[in-house]
């Protein structure tokens, strides 16, 4: 696959995943909140504080996107091994880890202020889960891309 057909294929996931999660966090997540306080209106004061928890979340994630787009433009400018990009995935590690952090503690205390229900701790359980997979892997792709900074910048030295 050409450079240029490559770029544009990441350059369009990026803008899906920005647009399908702009559905979710800000359609689907209010539309399904207000569904659960018309149908057990005993919880309707807990949609407001959910809502904000939810919408928090949203900020690293595109704030990854963001980062993710300037690894492509460092890719389409021929840069794909770079210390930058290192850089880029390790923050998005870090990124991917506080909010799963968040998430959980956030879980946490609004059981403690009985606006939630054990079994969704349990479930955000497999949530927590992929994210720190998330995070995982960011962390490797960093080590990974600075190794073969290393390997380049040694390469380019030696020639």
């Amino acid at each position: 696959m050409d450079l240029k057909v490559l770029v544009r294929w990441l350059r369009a996931v990026i803008i899906g995943v920005g647009v399908c999660g702009f559905v979710a966090y800000g359609v689907v997540c209010p539309l399904c909140g207000l569904k659960i306080v018309e149908d057990h209106p005993d919880v309707s004061g807990w949609f407001l504080p959910w809502l904000g928890f939810i919408l928090i979340t949203a900020v690293p994630c595109y704030v990854v996107l963001v980062y993710c787009w300037k690894i492509v433009s460092n890719i389409a400018a021929g840069r794909a091994f770079s210390y930058d990009n290192a850089k880029y995935f390790s923050v998005m590690s870090y990124l991917a880890l506080g909010d799963i952090a968040f998430f959980f503690v956030g879980n946490v205390v609004l059981l403690l202020a009985n606006m939630n229900h054990p079994a969704v701790i349990v479930a955000s359980l497999i949530i927590v889960f992929i994210g720190i997979a998330v995070a995982v892997v960011f962390a490797t792709l960093s080590h990974l891309v600075r190794k073969a900074a290393d390997l380049q910048q040694e390469n380019d030295l030696t020639v």
